[in-house]
């Protein structure tokens, strides 16, 4: 007999899923777009810059074919940026997702080709957030799993020495965990924990996935206790005043 599976995503699981985000590239080598469930992806012609999803970057850096573009958010600068607000300015909160990229800043000038390989290209599982057009100075939702597979596997690539990035990931990490204990300690109920954990990454939801369920069931438990005890109060005052009713009419 199968054990049950526990709610959601494990760890590796999301870790995974986050491998569709698309990220840029800058091909070294000529290659010819290949079929995809996804979709076909761009033809790579060097020196143009493209988008790919981020298991087929991996692959080609590690076959020394690609480099991959860092995304704007990982510069330390932004990082020191959401650092500076989630522990200055909203200590309260988590920073706010980046902005939805619309279809005027697709179609900007200098990116009719990237607007023409959108329209007949892949079709990408999540909205763009980590490619070199990205908005620096937010998190995406799979903010965590995205730069540590970076630094692992391209950290050449980056803008500067991948023990910077690490030390203020570490120090952004430890802020964000202690701030998702608070938050879950305060929950009131289930719309305002909804609003409590706005701007939080997947990877951070499948960490604290058990504790902020258990967090949210007794909030229930507790919230469906004291409106059992409210009706029972109602019926009694009802039922009271109903007896005093029937006294008066005796009276009469």
């Amino acid at each position: 007999m199968a054990l049950p599976l526990p709610p959601g995503l494990t760890q590796a699981e999301v870790a995974f899923v986050a491998e569709m985000e698309l990220v840029t590239i800058v091909p070294r080598q000529r290659f010819e777009s290949i079929h995809l469930l996804g979709g076909k992806t761009p033809a790579l012609r060097p020196p143009h810059r493209a988008e790919l999803p981020l298991w087929l970057a991996l692959l080609l850096k590690k076959q020394r074919r690609a480099n991959i573009v860092c995304p704007p958010w990982l510069y330390p600068a932004s990082l020191a940026t959401v650092i500076h607000r989630e522990t200055k300015e909203d200590p309260a909160a988590f920073s706010p997702p980046p902005p939805t990229p619309s279809r005027a800043h697709l179609s900007a000038p200098g990116l009719a080709r990237r607007v023409a390989e959108h329209d007949a290209g892949m079709s990408a599982p999540f909205v763009p957030s980590c490619t070199a057009d990205a908005p620096a100075g937010y998190l995406p939702y799979h903010w965590l799993e995205v730069a540590e597979a970076l630094l692992a596997h391209a950290g050449d690539d980056m803008p500067v020495a991948a023990g910077e990035i690490r030390s203020l990931l570490r120090d952004l990490v430890e802020v964000r965990a202690a701030k998702m204990r608070s938050s879950a300690a305060t929950l009131e109920g289930l719309g305002g924990g909804l609003t409590l954990l706005r701007g939080v990454g997947s990877m951070e939801l499948a960490e604290s996935r058990g504790f902020v369920l258990e967090v949210v069931d007794g909030v229930r438990k507790i919230g469906a206790s004291l409106e059992a005890n409210r009706r029972e109060v109602e019926e009694m005052r009802g039922e009271g005043g109903d007896d005093e009713g029937s006294d008066d009419d005796m009276g009469l």
